[in-house]
């Protein structure tokens, strides 16, 4: 057993796991937050997705002692039902979700996306690396490609991150 400390959600937590431990498990089987999704457990669907640092990650993919003393946001540090964030409050507003299995996944990384655009982050669908990249549909297909609904919740996925990104210019 190992012990880690991570800061989530602006709490600190002391996890005594195995150090084969994932971040996901981690959350969901050791503190109890279970508004992380586990959902291929390979990484390739996003409804794991979490902030550490600021950056969006699949927490399944990582070990929890890999992130002792780290900074991690889960969907309930974003927000909660009497305070959603401005992306929660858009996906309820524009139906983005279905079933919802996805959707803390999806919200997570859609709030670390608009920050990377901020910062100037390239993609590989961004026409000039040399200047800001500007916000399109294709920019959003492309850097929530990492995030599957199976339900094809995607247009109104991209309608609330629209709205929150023309809100927050």
């Amino acid at each position: 057993m190992q012990k880690t400390v991570l800061e989530i959600n602006q709490t600190r937590h002391e996890v005594e796991a195995d150090p084969r431990t994932t971040l996901l498990d981690a959350l969901r089987h050791h503190l109890g937050l279970t508004g992380t999704k586990k959902g291929c457990d390979h990484g390739q669907c996003g409804a794991c997705t979490v902030l550490v640092n600021g950056r969006r990650i699949n927490s399944c993919l990582t070990l929890a002692c890999m992130h002792d003393g780290d900074e991690i946001t889960t969907i309930e540090g974003l927000g909660g039902p009497d305070n959603l964030s401005p992306m929660q409050g858009a996906f309820v507003r524009h139906d983005g979700f279905q079933c919802g299995y996805c959707t803390p996944g999806q919200i997570c990384s859609a709030t670390a996306m608009l920050e990377e655009i901020k910062d100037g982050w390239p993609s590989h669908v961004t026409d000039d690396v040399e200047t800001a990249p500007k916000l399109s549909r294709d920019e959003i297909a492309e850097r929530m490609s990492g995030n599957i609904c199976r339900c094809s919740a995607y247009p109104n996925i991209v309608r609330a991150i629209m709205e929150v990104a023309e809100a927050d210019q």
